[in-house]
């Protein structure tokens, strides 16, 4: 209808408005427009959607050790794992960087490696990368109020002013005394209470928040620092590991023996490796290790528990992930900085209510990568340009849709990691290659790259690696590559 009075019955004889007719139409008018707007007096007025919440854990150097993903049956996260039967958890998902710095950074501003330059822990990103280009910022424009505890960022590169609030100068942990490990791998028990240890507060800050009544919704970031190393908890978690009864990973003793010569030098067994069984002391680091996972498990618990005891357990999407994973010995090899499956691999749950059911499994590749595009997709947020990363919202809907895309790690510069469904791929930046069949042989024992049985698989592969490969921003810098950290870098850990 144009105008009202191109809608007005006229009279069939006389062609002049029928009086009768205009008020009914007047009537019929008014009742729609109460009918459409809800305005009944028995009815309150409806109010606007109010956007999702979102929880963002993240957890550092936790690998696939963890209950649900059943890589190592010794360990103990119950609350990781009741987290995961509330959504979707996968199986499947890898980091886009195997380090603490390139890895969170690429999943905070949606750069993979590749394209930012940002390849390891000496690189800060802060000048080159933009402040509104980073998950918080994107929210914050959104309308959404950020406020963020502990390790998000990696230490060092903060930028706190991302955030509205962020909580700083957290009292560290307590100090051991005696034993300290072994060498660079450093773990002890510690005779405190949970909270003694620095998460308890960073945690507690999540409580706080979730305790609120927030006038925006929240973004709300958590970064737990354990099971990073030192891994020195409160003996308690310790005894969940009796010593008698811990098995150490599955190893091939000439697991190196088909590596080529890039491979091995990530490996570096003559490094942690060697000085771990000249000690006599691997099952202790590896009791350490699940230990300081249990210590994280447990605060997790305690945030999930004040989230469902707040009132905006209803419409908080929460997302836990891992920054990459963790080596104890596999491939001769401890730490990360390294291409291969327990290197790259880590947890990734998501709940997003009126999407994800309960207790579903995704065996589809992912990488880290999607969690920006995927946060600002629930939300209703367009997703800004210059991130690389998919929504794999599809997924959470139905975690056997199709998915093809293939997860892409990157170690320093030109060094490149894909992983698809069956298959492992690593091309070095001096064209050493490495070749995997992940069915076959799910701990990569097995170099298939020099077997011509192989080839095609391989060159399909290879065509899935980045076409180009950003200069390092810190180029012009002299520091330690990974493989080779100078002794006062390997001491420290916490910048690892």
């Amino acid at each position: 209808m144009s105008s009202l009075s191109e809608g007005m019955p006229y009279s069939p004889v006389s062609r002049k408005r029928n009086p009768l007719s205009f008020c009914r139409v007047l009537v019929t008018i008014f009742g729609l427009a109460f009918f459409v707007s809800g305005a009944r007096a028995d009815e309150p007025n409806p109010t606007p959607q109010r956007k999702p919440n979102v929880l963002f854990i993240a957890v550092d150097d936790l690998n696939h050790w963890v209950g649900y993903l059943g890589r190592n049956k010794q360990t103990k996260t119950p609350n990781i794992d009741r987290l995961a039967q509330r959504g979707v958890r996968f199986t499947h998902s890898y980091c886009a960087a195997p380090v603490c710095n390139p890895s969170r950074t690429a999943l905070m501003s949606g750069l993979r490696p590749f394209s930012s330059g940002v390849y390891d822990n000496g690189d800060d990103w802060r000048p080159s990368i933009a402040p509104e280009l980073t998950l918080p910022n994107t929210f914050r424009r959104a309308g959404y109020f950020a406020g963020g505890a502990g390790k998000i960022y990696h230490g060092g590169f903060d930028r706190h002013s991302d955030w509205d609030d962020y909580l700083k100068n957290v009292k560290g942990d307590p100090k051991p005394t005696g034993d300290l490990g072994v060498g660079g791998i450093r773990f002890a028990k510690l005779d405190c209470r949970d909270e003694d240890l620095r998460e308890w507060h960073i945690v507690n800050y999540g409580i706080e928040q979730l305790r609120k009544s927030h006038e925006k919704p929240f973004f709300l970031t958590i970064g737990l620092h354990k099971p990073h190393m030192p891994w020195n908890v409160p003996q308690k978690h310790f005894d969940l590991h009796p010593l008698d009864q811990i098995e150490l990973p599955p190893t091939a003793p000439d697991d190196l023996a088909d590596i080529p010569p890039a491979g091995k030098k990530m490996a570096n067994p003559d490094g942690d490796h060697r000085k771990m069984l000249e000690s006599g002391r691997w099952k202790e680091a590896v009791q350490a290790y699940l230990a300081s996972i249990s210590y994280a498990d447990a605060m997790i618990g305690r945030l999930i528990d004040a989230l469902d005891a707040s009132p905006h357990r209803d419409n908080t999407i929460i997302v836990f992930w891992g920054d990459h994973g963790w080596h104890l010995g596999e491939k001769q090899h401890w730490r990360k900085f390294a291409l291969w499956e327990e290197a790259t691999r880590a947890p990734l749950i998501w709940v997003a209510p009126g999407i994800t059911k309960p207790n579903q499994v995704c065996d589809r590749t992912v990488d880290f990568m999607s969690i920006y595009p995927t946060l600002t997709d629930l939300a209703g947020i367009p997703t800004p340009s210059h991130v690389r990363g998919k929504s794999i919202k599809p997924l959470l809907e139905n975690p056997q849709a199709p998915w093809d895309d293939p997860a892409i790690t990157t170690h320093e510069y030109k060094n490149h990691a894909v992983r698809t469904a069956g298959w492992r791929y690593i091309r070095y930046a001096n064209g050493d290659e490495e070749l995997y069949d992940e069915v076959q042989d799910p701990f990569e024992w097995k170099n298939l790259a020099g077997d011509p049985a192989h080839a095609a698989k391989k060159a399909e592969l290879a065509k899935l690696l980045p076409a180009a490969d950003a200069d390092d921003i810190s180029s012009g810098k002299v520091r330690p590559r990974a493989g080779a950290r100078g002794k006062k870098k390997a001491e420290s850990n916490e910048d690892d």
